[in-house]
């Protein structure tokens, strides 16, 4: 299994993030590293992120900013 982030425009364009991600092995180390990073990722041009696992979608979009 592959957990990925997809990582997007307010408008769902796709960006390319500023902090490089990795294919994660569970959901829970794909949501450590997000909450580690978003703060950059935001400041990187990032306004929200959808989660897959195996090409499928799990959740999101999720805001990065907490007030949008």
């Amino acid at each position: 299994m592959a957990w990925t982030w997809r990582f997007e425009k307010s408008d769902g364009t796709e960006v390319t993030p500023s902090v490089t991600p990795e294919e994660f092995t569970t959901q829970g180390d794909a949501e450590s590293w997000l909450g580690e990073h978003w703060r950059d990722l935001l400041d990187g041009g990032a306004d929200q992120v959808t989660l897959s696992e195996d090409g499928t979608k799990i959740y999101g979009p999720m805001p990065l900013d907490a007030e949008g």
